[in-house]
């Protein structure tokens, strides 16, 4: 249909133009491309419907009056032009068309067996609103002290979603990450691990790291029996209980947490020095982390291009910032620290570099942003980070412009919003934070029970396999279904419902039409692209399925350009809800004796669907279920 949309309004401004010539007027000629073309409130009154608004000025009279005229002319003189589109009616200020249902089924149904996994991509409607863009994405950015957690995964899904979207849409994407492998968090886990896991708790002093203190390797996440990644947040959570151990007074708090802090931190100046074995240890345990989080990653079907190292990264910023310090764009405070003020964009002043000349994270994005441009020249970079991250985005944004980067103007940062728990907020010092592998492990073990239930176990084939896969969709959906801004519940109950607005329903939705396929092609009937065949689809069910299918490339066009993946998942439930009431309202397998010609042009409309629900949920990370 979204071939003979813009039909419509290539008829519409022929119209207008003739009009304009007819009357006599000096205006410049109607391009059927500036022209708006909506979907009227009830379908009884069209299916699309343009208004005239804009020409009220230029024509010097109302809008209702030149809808009527304009649609007098297309049924005087363009009405076997617009006979193959369908037919026009002014409806007060606008002109509406219905369109001619046999051949926007034809078209619409047949472009989706022709194209495939391709439809929906703009490039295969030869509409590149995003061709030849290049958009870099930054997302997931996790610290190397804590596994994933479920704040990651809302950033994870938001950033792979987002980046499938823009392919679809036509540009170019290069999905980066930055681990942020440094720091004194990380310092935090390290010193808990040298206390209670390495065997050589007396190489941490009242004052600080021992100079005599060597890497000693003891505990393990596999002689553990811990996920690696786990293991090491698990260290951070102890850094807190050598801050405030068990029946610690305020007071008693007061005297710890400053002692560990500035060890914390002489660890960090020592590894920024080049210490050898502090940075074995850092080496080990970032080994460890990384290594935990990439298997999650491949758990959850995300994946980069490149990944960049805040450790490989922060001297460029330093360097930058030393430069910018001698160039006069900083200054320096008594106790050596590196600040910039704020006041051109109404902000008070940013610290830079520390007093003790070491970086924070502030300046190890001003190097990675910079390595990033020099490895890939996009057109727009777009950091995938959580709200409360605005403030740091729009001083990176102004330092980088200041430090004389014009493609600074070309960044953008993503904000989404808090993902909690019903139980309340997490926090990772307090070991409070719900690991990603654990809660995907829970759905998991939730839809395991259902398909068990429900006695499924035979009929899926591969009962744990599919669990995992429907904990997935429920996961992605959940996340994805709510405008990115918007601070989220999550409620893993809600879902794993196969009713209602959830992945799993889509899922089942899926499964339910390649059900029918299955079946009908046993019975030796198959789906009719002829356009005799679909000449019998009459049904107000079959037209509006049909027209919402042929929607999908605008909405990956909306999704793309707002960076919006709730745009899709939207979209795919409304889909669902249409093939339900079609297939309600619509039998197949029963009139196939009947009426042969209308069950196989059913049949290509429920094919249709299947492959817009594979490609729409393949754009929203939601695994698609043949079987459930």
């Amino acid at each position: 249909m979204a071939d003979l949309r813009t039909e419509c309004g290539i008829v519409v401004a022929k119209a207008l133009n003739i009009f304009i010539k007819n009357k006599g007027l000096e205006a410049p000629e109607v391009e059927a491309t500036s022209l708006l073309l909506e979907t009227p409130p009830n379908p009884e009154m069209g299916d699309v419907g343009i208004p005239l608004f804009a020409f009220a000025k230029t024509l010097r009279m109302g809008p209702p009056v030149i809808a009527s005229e304009v649609a007098k002319i297309i049924e005087n003189e363009l009405k076997d032009e617009a006979s193959k589109v369908g037919s026009f009616a002014a409806v007060g200020p606008y002109v509406n068309a219905k369109l001619n249902k046999s051949a926007a089924s034809s078209d619409i149904l047949g472009k989706i067996q022709a194209q495939g996994d391709d439809y929906g991509s703009l490039n295969a409607q030869n509409e590149k609103p995003l061709a030849g863009k290049k958009v870099m994405l930054e997302f997931s950015s996790p610290n190397t002290n804590k596994p994933l957690h479920l704040g990651h995964l809302r950033n994870d899904a938001l950033g792979e979603s987002v980046s499938r979207i823009l392919k679809k849409a036509g540009a170019e994407v290069f999905k980066v990450n930055i681990i942020n492998n440094r720091g004194v968090h990380i310092c935090k886990s390290m010193l808990a691990y040298i206390i209670n896991h390495s065997g050589k708790p007396e190489y941490v002093t009242e004052t600080g790291i021992s100079p005599d203190f060597k890497f000693t390797l003891k505990d393990t996440p596999e002689s553990l029996g811990v996920k690696s990644d786990r293991f090491v947040g698990d260290c951070y959570v102890e850094f807190e209980k050598l801050c405030k151990p068990n029946g610690c007074t305020e007071d008693e708090e007061k005297a710890l947490r400053p002692k560990y802090e500035a060890i914390a931190q002489s660890m960090l100046v020592e590894w920024e020095k080049g210490n050898e074995e502090i940075r074995k240890l850092w080496q080990q345990m970032n080994d460890w982390a990384i290594g935990g989080i990439k298997e999650t990653y491949q758990r959850t079907d995300v994946s980069f291009d490149k990944l960049y190292y805040e450790s490989e990264t922060y001297l460029k910023g330093k360097a930058e910032i030393l430069k910018g310090l001698e160039d006069g764009l900083f200054y320096k405070e008594e106790d050596g620290s590196v600040w910039v003020d704020l006041a051109e964009i109404k902000l008070d002043k940013k610290v830079l570099l520390r007093k003790d000349g070491t970086a924070l994270y502030m300046t190890q994005d001003i190097g990675t942003a910079i390595y990033r441009h020099s490895d890939w020249a996009f057109n727009q970079l777009v950091y995938v980070v959580g709200s409360e991250q605005q403030y740091h985005f729009k001083v990176l944004f102004y330092i980088l412009k200041k430090l004389g980067y014009e493609w600074a103007d070309q960044l953008y940062h993503l904000s989404y919003g808090m993902v909690n728990l019903p139980e309340g907020k997490m926090k990772s010092r307090e070991g409070t934070v719900v690991d990603a592998d654990d809660l995907i492990n829970s759905l998991r073990d939730g839809a395991l029970a259902e398909i068990s239930e429900k006695g499924r176990e035979e009929a899926v084939g591969n009962p744990a396999e599919v669990a995992e896969k429907i904990a997935l969709g429920a996961l992605h959906y959940y996340l994805l279904q709510t405008t990115p801004t918007k601070d989220m519940l999550f409620n893993p109950k809600e879902s794993l419902s196969f009713n209602g607005n959830t992945g799993p329903y889509l899922q089942y939705m899926g499964a339910r039409i390649s059900s029918i396929l299955r079946k009908t092609k046993e019975t030796g009937l198959e789906p009719s692209y002829n356009a005799e065949d679909l000449a019998t689809l009459k049904d107000g069910a079959e037209w509006e399925l049909v027209k919402t299918l042929s929607d999908f490339p605008s909405v990956v066009e909306k999704a793309a350009l707002a960076l919006d993946s709730s745009v899709v998942a939207t979209y795919l439930y409304e889909v669902a809800k249409g093939f339900s009431k079609f297939y309600h309202d619509c039998p197949i397998i029963s009139i196939a004796e009947e009426n042969p010609s209308l069950a196989k042009a059913r049949l290509a409309i429920a094919q249709s669907v299947l492959q817009v629900l594979k490609n729409g949920l393949n754009l929203i990370l939601v695994p698609f279920l043949e079987t459930m």
